[in-house]
């Protein structure tokens, strides 16, 4: 699921693999019904969201 919608009501924070460099960021909101994604250098271009589900799915791979 993706949107090119920002969503500015949503609480964004920092990935928490992010480094201080200020490099290669993603920074993540969530809510009830979505896991949402964006590249923390260009919040206004647009995001990813997901379902809780598959975004668990994900992770159980990606670390």
């Amino acid at each position: 699921m993706s949107t090119n919608e920002t969503s500015p009501e949503l609480a964004w924070f920092k990935s928490s693999y992010s480094g201080a460099e200020g490099g290669e960021c993603l920074e993540a909101a969530t809510t009830k019904g979505a896991v949402h994604i964006r590249d923390s250098k260009d919040p206004a271009r647009a995001q990813l969201a997901f379902h809780p589900s598959e975004w668990a799915a994900f992770l159980r791979y990606a670390t």
